[in-house]
């Protein structure tokens, strides 16, 4: 990590604690005299803060800057259904703008193609679309050939407008959750819209996806070269944008996905995880105990912030010095940036077309009249990818104590989830298209070994 990096991380601290009451007061409340962090050293003793301890303990206008809310809030769903908000500002966007610059300048080569963006994330109060749209207006305002269309999460609205527009342009981006953007392309192919025609880039987030599964996706849209013509964003409802694919990540990526003691060795498991940049000026990471924490300057300015992603941290260098270990030179060239890897809430949530499912949210389902007095409560929820890249939520219930066999039991726990979850739920309600919200329920006898043992502490979900 560079010094000017961690100088700029130690300036934000004292900004943040001289100027964000709610910070001020968190500070006091753990004997922190923010005079005594003067070197970066004392800055990784800070304590950390998280959802619990910080924001859902102190009222919004005092977690803002001068105890002033911004100009534009997100929402986020919390376990219970319990919003949470974010404010924004116009500076916090201009932030992230140059992180969708980075992106559609390095990578789509932008500025030298007239481009239509077309946003597919939900509209409304949650963060994806309308952020989204901000930013690329942004772009638009520096200058770059963009022209914007926000059909969002309507796949019937997508598949209307970009027949019609396309033509006019050099190329076409589609912006959205990855399983959502799938099938509005394998939908697109079925009615006979012309993809390979469009020149189609894929800018996603949301999710951790396999590279078999972007490069199925680039074939089906008639994308050339899947390292430059799609990228991931790893955003969150927090801080907004905090990193992205490079060419350079995707193909260090692309090169670990068929080596998996190579992926173990660099990431401490064989699974991929989401690899992208980011710029340590603006986004500070820390990793701790396989999670991360970030310290940016936000409508709700975060410092030491735990968001509960398992991942990790690589410098520039080190990556770079670790591929030429295992005998692999990138064909392409990426900014002198830090790389940081995640694999998600996995011990907490599935996402699922980019909305966090939680267990809280599944439990209600299953505490249901009919539904209650046949299982024991537990469960595993899964993301389940099939042999054609789409999609399920599955989830596995244990029956009670010497029940076996319950007919229609299955149908009747995947209507009571699909309901509960949208009712509580709102990202899930809005971002996953409603032929996908039913689960699919698997029962398994109380004590299963494979998913129910007996003695040891249960999870809800599986990576």
């Amino acid at each position: 990590m560079s010094e000017s990096a961690e100088r700029r991380a130690l300036a934000l601290f004292h900004r943040v604690a001289a100027t964000v009451p709610a910070y001020g007061a968190f500070l006091a409340e753990h004997g922190v005299d923010p005079g005594t962090v003067k070197r970066f050293d004392d800055f990784t003793r800070l304590p950390l803060t998280d959802k619990d301890n910080y924001v859902r303990r102190y009222p919004l206008p005092e977690r803002c800057r001068g105890g002033v809310v911004g100009d534009m809030i997100a929402v986020s769903s919390g376990s219970t259904g319990e919003p949470t908000f974010w404010p924004r500002s116009a500076d916090d966007e201009r932030v992230v703008a140059d992180r969708f610059e980075q992106v559609f300048r390095d990578a789509f080569r932008v500025h030298e193609r007239r481009t239509l963006a077309v946003v597919c994330f939900a509209l409304g109060t949650w963060v994806g679309g309308l952020y989204t749209l901000s930013c690329l207006r942004r772009l638009a305002e520096r200058g770059l050939p963009v022209t914007v269309v926000a059909p969002g999460g309507d796949k019937g609205e997508i598949l209307r407008v970009v027949p019609r527009l396309a033509p006019l342009f050099d190329q076409v981006v589609l912006l959205g959750y990855p399983p959502f953007l799938k099938d509005v392309i394998d939908t697109g192919r079925a009615e006979g819209v012309p993809w390979p025609a469009y020149r189609i880039r894929l800018v996603t987030a949301g999710e951790v996806f396999s590279e078999e599964w972007r490069t199925l996706v680039a074939e089906r849209a008639g994308m050339d070269d899947p390292v430059r013509d799609t990228a991931s964003l790893y955003g969150t409802a927090d801080a907004g944008v905090l990193g992205n694919e490079t060419p350079l990540s995707i193909e260090i990526r692309r090169f670990l996905a068929g080596r998996p003691a190579a992926a173990r060795e660099l990431f401490g498991e064989s699974r991929l995880p989401t690899l992208v940049q980011y710029d340590p000026a603006v986004r500070f990471f820390e990793e701790r105990d396989g999670t991360l924490l970030f310290t940016g300057d936000n409508g709700v300015p975060l410092i030491r912030y735990h968001i509960a992603d398992e991942g990790g941290v690589v410098g520039h260098d080190a990556m770079l010095a670790f591929l030429e270990r295992h005998a692999f030179r990138p064909s392409v060239t990426g900014p002198d940036l830090p790389f940081v890897y995640v694999f998600g809430r996995s011990h907490f949530t599935v996402s699922f077309y980019g909305a966090n499912v939680h267990p809280e949210n599944i439990t209600v389902g299953l505490e249901q009249p009919g539904v209650a007095g046949h299982v024991t409560g537990r469960f595993v929820m899964e993301s389940v990818e099939d042999g054609d890249r789409d999609r399920t939520l599955t989830v596995t219930v244990e029956l009670s104590p010497g029940l076996t066999d319950a007919p229609g039991l299955e149908e009747r726990i995947a209507e009571s989830i699909s309901v509960h979850l949208c009712r509580l739920n709102s990202e899930f309600a809005h971002y996953v298209p409603e032929e996908r919200r039913r689960p699919r329920v698997r029962l398994r006898p109380a004590g299963d070994p494979e998913y129910f043992p007996p003695g040891v502490k249960h999870r809800y979900t599986r990576p």
